[in-house]
C-alpha cells in the first residue's frame, strides 16, 4: 500500500473519517473535501461567492450526468434488442430519487450527511439521501476520474445493491401517479411541450408539468412520450409524491 494511504488511514488527523469512507466506499479517498463537500447540504453550508454555497449541490449536478452515462452504458449492453424507450424507462427506474434514497440509507449516509436537523426534521428529509448519493458520484469522478468512477459504480453499486432485472419487471408509472395525486388534491395538472434552448436538436422534445400554473418538473427526450414521463417523475419527487 502506498505511504500516502498508510499516512491517511493510520497517521492523519482525519484517520476516522478516512476509515469510514473506506470502509463505506471501499477505497480510500484522494481529495478528502471533496468528499466532505459530498455530504453537506445547504441547510448547513456557508456562502463562498457571489451567492454560491459550499454544499453539496453543484457535485449533484455532476454526479448526476455521471450517474446516467454509466447507467445508460450499462443497460445498452445489457439488452442489445430493446429499443430507445425501455431503456430510457428503466435507466429512470435505476436512478429516480426514490431508488437512490433507499441505496443512500442502505449505503450508511446517514452518518455521513451533514444537515441542520432543526430545518429538516424526519418528515422533510425527502431526497436528503440520493441527493448525497450524486453529490458522491461527482466527487468520485473529481478525485479518481470517469473510468474509476464507473468502476466503481458497477462493481460496487449495481452489482451489489441494484437488482436490474426486479426493477424491469417493475411498473412505475409516474404520469398516473401524478395525475392521481392531482385529482385527490383538486389540482390542475398541464403537460405542455415548451422551446428548445438555443443549439438544442430541433428533434428534442422538452415538456414541462404545470401544477396550478406553477411548473413543477421538465423532462427532455427524443420522443414526447419519454418526455412526459422524465417531467412527470421530476415533478413526482419535487412534491414528496
Amino acid at each position: 500500500m502506498p505511504v500516502s494511504r498508510l499516512y491517511k488511514l493510520y497517521l492523519s488527523p482525519h484517520r476516522k473519517y478516512v476509515r469510514t469512507l473506506k470502509n463505506l466506499l471501499g477505497f480510500v479517498p484522494g481529495n478528502l473535501s471533496l468528499y466532505r463537500l459530498a455530504f453537506r447540504h445547504k441547510s448547513v453550508a456557508k456562502s463562498v461567492k457571489q451567492g454560491v454555497k459550499n454544499s453539496n449541490e453543484r457535485l449533484e449536478f455532476l454526479g448526476d450526468a455521471v450517474l446516467g452515462s454509466v447507467v445508460a452504458e450499462v443497460l445498452f449492453k445489457m439488452y442489445p434488442y430493446k429499443d430507445e424507450g425501455f431503456l430510457t424507462e428503466l435507466r429512470s427506474k435505476m436512478v429516480n430519487r426514490n431508488n437512490l434514497n433507499q441505496l443512500g440509507r442502505k449505503l450508511g449516509f446517514e452518518q455521513l450527511v451533514e444537515y441542520d436537523n432543526r430545518m429538516i426534521n424526519a418528515t422533510r428529509q425527502g431526497s436528503l439521501m440520493g441527493d448525497a448519493f450524486e453529490a458522491l458520484v461527482g466527487a468520485v469522478y473529481l478525485d479518481k476520474g470517469y473510468d474509476f468512477t464507473k468502476n466503481f459504480l458497477i462493481n460496487h453499486i449495481i452489482k451489489s445493491h441494484i437488482d436490474i432485472h426486479t426493477l424491469e419487471q417493475t411498473e412505475t408509472n409516474f404520469k398516473s401517479k401524478l395525475i392521481e395525486w392531482c385529482q385527490r388534491h383538486g389540482k390542475d395538472v398541464l403537460f405542455e411541450v415548451a422551446q428548445n434552448q438555443d443549439g438544442e436538436s430541433n428533434k428534442l422534445f422538452t415538456v414541462q408539468v404545470n401544477i396550478d400554473g406553477e411548473v413543477v418538473g421538465q423532462g427532455k427526450e427524443f420522443s414526447k412520450k419519454n418526455a412526459e414521463k422524465l417531467a412527470a417523475e421530476k415533478a413526482c419527487e419535487a412534491l414528496g409524491i
